[in-house]
């Protein structure tokens, strides 16, 4: 078993004991000497090492790197869409590690609102029935998720556009039935991978605003970009060099 503790560095270590959730209401994601690794034949190929920080509620983090860094697979570690080969990860005080699939896809689909570079919508579904998704792999009735996707429609400023299907929406459009998606279950983390990668410049803006302006509603944001102007719309910025943490600091 284990109990966390702060080194000389301030960063969390993992020491054999009893296992501890900080009682920290105001923490909701806390990393510890995270080590991702693959084996790739006879050698093995360190996609993290020794990460650790901590993320509060409310908090609007970006997570910057270049290719091969490693943020894509932290990232994935954060969704619970990977697991770590080494370390603790706690997510609004659970144990990811100690988590069954089934509570695994819970929290996926219930805490983490994912928002992908590629939209990742249904081509032949309006934008109303995309937002429901969530909804209805939650076991939610008709009546009730309608009326919550065409609030979060409304909420981006969709509310006219719920009918109208991905091909008949601009990019920065279907951006915005994405994150809409993403917010429809009132998620604990905004999760953006690359969110302004597939936009143009005047929308790429126009869609960090839209971040900002969900940030200072009470959401936690945490952004993954290897864009530096993408980066600094945020209020902290995590950087990400060879699996390590190069640089954590608070820019806002």
């Amino acid at each position: 078993m284990y109990k966390f503790m702060e080194n000389e560095n301030g960063h969390t270590e993992v020491t054999p004991d009893t296992i501890v959730v900080r009682d920290d209401a105001k923490t909701l994601i806390s990393m510890s000497n995270i080590w991702k690794t693959y084996q790739m034949g006879t050698e093995e190929l360190h996609a993290l090492r020794d990460v650790s920080f901590e993320v509060q509620k409310g908090e609007y983090l970006a997570i910057i790197g270049p290719s091969g860094s490693g943020k894509s697979t932290l990232m994935n570690l954060i969704g619970c869409l990977d697991s770590p080969t080494k370390g603790q990860y706690w997510i609004n005080g659970h144990l990811v590690s100690d988590m069954s699939d089934d509570e695994l896809a819970r929290i996926r689909n219930k805490e983490i609102g994912f928002v992908f570079q590629t939209f990742n919508l249904l081509a032949r579904a309006t934008a109303l029935h995309n937002v429901e998704l969530p909804l209805i792999y939650a076991g939610m009735r008709s009546g009730e998720r309608h009326d919550k996707a065409q609030a979060a429609l409304a909420s981006v400023e969709l509310g006219d556009r719920v009918t109208h299907r991905p091909n008949e929406l601009s990019g920065g459009q279907r951006q915005r039935v994405a994150i809409a998606r993403a917010l429809v279950n009132h998620p604990s983390i905004l999760l953006a991978d690359e969110p302004t990668g597939a936009l143009d410049s005047k929308t790429s803006v126009e869609i960090m605003g839209l971040f900002e302006k969900l940030h200072a509603e009470g959401n936690t944001i945490i952004v993954v970009t290897h864009e530096h102007d993408v980066a600094e719309r945020a209020h902290r910025v995590i950087t990400i060099k060879d699996g390590r943490i190069e640089k954590d600091e608070r820019i806002k």
